[in-house]
């Protein structure tokens, strides 16, 4: 009978490894599919991510209640593995254990307690996913196929140590409490207690092995692609994007962006099979949250169904198995068949991820900073967005007139460029003196106005402020006035790649001929595309945002505010500033030099949700539920007279939400320059 018992084992545990290794290379073939990325080693950097995303489990803590049944499942199904191993070695060779002599009890109790937590994290979690129907957490029978597997590889090593207690003849021992107690309860039935010792070890034994067989070709890959993504993850700036070489491209069948799977680089199409499925990242999209069709977890889960039938398709690899259960399934079909094309061939954009939904993006990256193994969605969209403008010439038509204006007149409007240092006339006792007015004369910083600040009216007072507060530290500075373009990151988040290169060409020059080293701007968009995408493009320059030198400033003694206002106010957290540059303390520092009462909004910093007018989208029309409003509406709750910002965007989509809601009377919008600013002169008079 133990011959046969080995002879079975070896077959069945032989046969699910098999089909494991089997698994795992036909997904890695999948993702080698994609273009090679360029790997920096960067091993310490990248060590560090894996202790502190994987180990430290530090992104999946954000929700406290679901990060502490993951880290339950996580370190229980670690350390349970050792139990797995010595209940297979009683099976295997009865009377026989691990060696741990002394400490045997010790470990079996140990087992017993992890077994428990494991239990209680399975309830806990059926209960958060089909009780408390947590709106983010898909509810069908697949997505509770896990919770069975592990509930019964749980129970069954615990009714197969009960049994094995009841075979022995031994009573109730304290290194196996709960066995002890299931063996109590089943005392009746000693005499069959060997066999069914050996039905609950097959049985923990067959959800081990269909559990190993089920991971790699189920959203629980993230098990090994999570881990693996976090330690690959890109090691550029946050939130830059890859730089398009136009030399590369075919001139004979030129396509730019990314309309095939194939297309992405194997790095990103690593991310498809890492993604736990968690909802985390639609939760937070403001997309998402005002009811629009863009849910960043589906449009990773659907390009990762959409790379698994190509995969199938190009390398003839069965994605599903035991193949002949899986037999009807499109991905065997188009495994088997001599013309795939003819059974699957959908348009990647257009077919599997819509047009509405790459254009419902804000590019906030509130979904990459939720996702516990650091997928990039942001990229992906761009890269389809690419593909649209560069390739199709397909987009919304305000988006198509706000690039022609910026190519044709520097600015999202179209007004005259030669306008552009005009705004100076409408604050004659503040110093704004342009490059060319300077003549020789040095300067320490080069201030980038933008767009924004020389033709939108609401923002020329941001800038007019900064430069008021700039004349009082005595910190000398310049503007470019009319030379001045815009900085290209509407056109770059809009998917004109062509137009972007041409700006950051022409911008780099004009900013070296300063001769300056040191450049400020109140635009986040801008300080963003300076500091962490020019660089491609040979900028070498300090950029700061102005929060940023702001506050050196009061620090240095050299801004005193002396006016505290009297005022309850929120801040907003601009996404270019906060996610993509972690420029959290800057702004709240200023805001706690001014003396004011601050109030949080419930979405802050790390958190906070986007104003709705990155990605280009400001100059897009909106439809349905106003991103812009729904933010407004968090800020409100907070009691506040007055909400600040640090970005001209952010500023005019939030009193736009404020003059929408009608509340504009008496909740103020004030920018963090204007209102030190205000504080100054208040305790000048």
């Amino acid at each position: 009978m133990i011959y046969l018992n080995w002879l079975l084992f070896l077959a069945v545990t032989g046969y699910a490894v098999y089909l494991f290794i089997y698994l795992v290379r036909t997904r890695y073939q999948f993702i080698k599919l994609g273009k090679k990325h360029e790997f920096n080693a960067a091993r310490d950097e990248r060590i560090h991510k894996v202790l502190v995303n994987v180990f430290g489990q530090k992104k999946l803590l954000k929700d406290k209640k679901s990060g502490t049944i993951h880290v339950m499942f996580f370190y229980g199904f670690l350390l349970v593995q050792f139990g797995a191993i010595d209940l297979i070695i009683k099976g295997l060779l009865p009377g026989k254990h691990l060696p741990f002599g002394p400490v045997y009890p010790l470990f079996t109790f140990f087992q017993e307690l992890v077994t428990l937590m494991i239990l209680v994290a399975v309830v806990w979690a059926f209960y958060r996913r089909y009780i408390e129907q947590l709106a983010r957490l898909k509810r069908g029978w697949k997505a509770g196929l896990v919770l069975i597997f592990i509930g019964g590889l749980m129970l069954s090593v615990l009714f197969a140590n009960a049994m094995q207690l009841l075979w022995h003849g031994e009573s109730g021992v304290w290194s196996e409490p709960i066995a002890s107690a299931i063996a109590a309860v089943f005392r009746f039935i000693q005499p069959a207690a060997a066999p069914l010792f050996f039905l609950f070890w097959w049985l923990h034994l067959l959800f081990l092995l269909a559990f190993l067989v089920y991971v790699p070709q189920s959203k629980h890959a993230h098990l090994i692609a999570g881990p693996a993504n976090v330690y690959l993850n890109r090691t550029r700036p946050t939130g830059k994007l890859d730089t398009v070489n136009f030399e590369e491209v075919d001139e004979e069948a030129p396509a730019f962006g990314v309309s095939q799977i194939d297309q992405f680089t194997d790095k990103q199409l690593l991310d498809l099979y890492a993604c736990v499925e968690c909802g985390r990242c639609t939760n937070m999209c403001p997309a998402s949250i005002t009811g629009k069709t863009l849910s960043p977890m589906h449009i990773i889960t659907k390009l990762r169904d959409h790379l698994t039938l190509t995969g199938a398709a190009v390398t003839s690899k069965s994605p599903w198995v035991p193949a002949p259960l899986f037999a009807g399934t499109l991905g065997n079909q188009l495994a088997l068949s001599s013309s795939p094309v003819e059974l699957y061939h959908p348009a990647m954009v257009g077919d599997v991820i819509t047009e509405d939904e790459l254009w419902a993006c804000t590019t906030c990256r509130n979904c990459e900073d939720q996702c516990p193994v650091m997928n990039e969605h942001v990229d992906k969209i761009i890269d389809m967005r690419r593909y649209l403008v560069m390739t199709e010439g397909r987009m919304k038509p305000d988006a198509q007139r706000a690039m022609q204006n910026i190519e044709r007149q520097g600015n999202p409007w179209g007004l005259n460029k030669k306008d552009k240092e005009k705004w100076r006339d409408d604050y004659p006792d503040i110093t704004i003196p342009t490059v060319k007015e300077l003549g020789d004369t040095p300067f320490e910083y080069l201030f980038w106005v933008s767009s924004m600040g020389a033709f939108d009216k609401r923002s020329q007072k941001i800038a007019a402020s900064f430069c008021e507060l700039l004349n009082k530290a005595d910190v000398t500075f310049a503007i470019l006035g009319n030379k001045e373009r815009n900085s290209g990151d509407t056109v770059r988040r809009l998917g004109n790649e062509f137009l972007f290169q041409e700006l950051a060409d022409k911008n780099v020059k004009d900013i070296e001929k300063t001769g300056t080293k040191k450049l400020v701007t109140i635009d986040p968009h801008a300080y963003h595309t300076f500091k962490n995408e020019y660089p491609d493009f040979g900028l070498d320059i300090e950029v700061k945002h102005h929060t940023e030198l702001l506050a050196e400033l009061v620090a240095a003694g050299r801004l005193q505010p002396t006016e505290t206002l009297d005022e309850t106010i929120t801040y907003h957290d601009s996404c270019y500033l906060g996610r993509y540059n972690d420029i959290y303390s800057a702004p709240r520092q200023l805001l706690n030099a001014l003396g004011a009462d601050v109030v949080e909004i419930k979405r802050n910093r790390q958190d906070a949700m986007c104003c709705g007018a990155g990605g280009g989208m400001m100059w897009t029309e909106e439809e349905g539920e106003r991103v812009n409003i729904n933010r407004t509406e968090q800020a409100l709750t907070t009691g506040a007279t007055m909400i600040a910002t640090a970005c001209p965007f952010c500023l005019t989509m939030i009193s736009d939400g404020t003059k929408a809601l009608e509340v504009n009377d008496h909740v103020a919008t004030k920018d963090l320059a204007e209102l030190l600013n205000d504080s100054i002169k208040k305790g000048v008079v």
